[in-house]
């Protein structure tokens, strides 16, 4: 083959190969997308759901938990140290104020006591007779002083040593129900050491904490429902009281609320869930919550007008689960849509969904 053929052949295959290579970066027309196009060009109205606008009843709930706790709780132990000589209850049972629940050794202070109102007799009798004296001129005022002031500093050592008896002994101090005890007879206790825990368990108190912007908003009997862990059964308490500040470590706000407890059936201790209504509005106007839409601080819904979407500038209030009130900015009978709110525009066609 003659070379200048063979180079004609080459050149020409090259040719071709750079034809073809640029063909493929020159754009073209899709067909399909031309099409479709054309399609969209006949644009179809959104639908969407919307709701009326009316007054109604509006009422912000808080569910949270809390704990049962004893309306009084004490450890009992002891004044004074000394050896336990008698332990008077029973674990679990019930007791009354000022019941004699246990005592230690008080024999030495017992003797003393004996000691002491056996020199009071004779002292009593010291002052008898210095008084009689006394009005006879058959001895100073001096000496009549200072013999009161003997019966008088001894009366105050009887009143202290029967004091310090007093300590010897472990008393309720209040009516309620005991727990188990934590010594035996004979054992040395101290004044650290409980003996058991006195608990008075009717009425209950119900302890929890809410947000910090419900600071304020639970006055003094504001009735609250709940249940205990395991126990479905609601029963009904009524607030008595408020912390006097919001934790600043975890911005709650502690409550406590009262329950009879009549049966005796919860505990102290017991785990419960709370549901309790803060404000309530009895004409109110609220959209759900899927239908504000928020940009740059600014918040707004769509009303349906015409067959298009409108926005509406809105003041919110209270907000609840799945309701936002609406302070200004709407007014009762509005369209307000509720579905398909971050694909709306201003004057966007819409159809309400039948």
């Amino acid at each position: 083959m003659n070379k200048y053929v063979k180079w004609g052949i080459i050149a020409a295959i090259a040719i071709g190969l750079t034809i073809l290579g640029l063909r493929a970066f020159i754009p073209r027309e899709n067909s399909e997308l031309k099409t479709e196009g054309k399609k969209g060009d006949d644009k179809k109205p959104l639908e969407v759901r919307v709701t009326i606008l009316k007054r109604q009843a509006l009422s912000d709930g808080i569910y949270v938990s809390g704990s049962l706790i004893a309306d009084e709780e004490v450890d009992l132990t002891f004044e004074m140290s000394g050896k336990i000589t008698g332990i008077y209850f029973k674990e679990g049972a019930k007791v009354k104020q000022g019941q004699l629940l246990a005592k230690i050794n008080d024999a030495p202070l017992q003797a003393q006591l004996r000691k002491l109102e056996a020199q009071l007799g004779l002292t009593q009798d010291r002052v008898h007779r210095a008084q009689i004296l006394l009005a006879k001129d058959a001895v100073s005022r001096e000496a009549f002083q200072e013999t009161e002031a003997n019966l008088s500093g001894l009366r105050a050592e009887i009143d202290m040593v029967k004091a310090q008896i007093a300590q010897t002994e472990l008393r309720a101090p209040f009516s309620g129900t005991i727990g188990l005890r934590q010594v035996s007879i004979g054992a040395y206790v101290t004044t650290a050491m409980p003996v058991a825990v006195l608990s008075k368990n009717s009425p209950l108190k119900i302890e929890f904490s809410v947000p910090e912007r419900y600071a304020g908003h639970l006055p003094a009997g504001t009735q609250l429902t709940f249940t205990a862990e395991g126990d479905m059964t609601p029963r009904s308490a009524r607030v008595y009281a408020s912390d006097a500040r919001v934790d600043a470590d975890t911005r709650t706000y502690t409550v406590r609320a009262r329950y009879d407890n009549a049966d005796g059936r919860l505990v102290p201790g017991r785990y419960v869930n709370v549901s309790l209504t803060t404000r309530e509005y009895a004409d109110a106007l609220a959209v759900p919550t899927e239908a504000i839409v928020s940009e740059m601080g600014v918040d707004k819904v769509f009303l349906y007008k015409n067959g298009t979407a409108q926005p509406a500038e809105i003041q919110k209030g209270l907000r609840t689960d799945a309701m936002v009130q609406v302070l200004q900015g709407l007014l009762p009978g509005d369209t307000v849509i509720t579905s398909g709110t971050m694909q709306l525009r201003v004057g966007m066609p819409v159809s309400i969904k039948k």
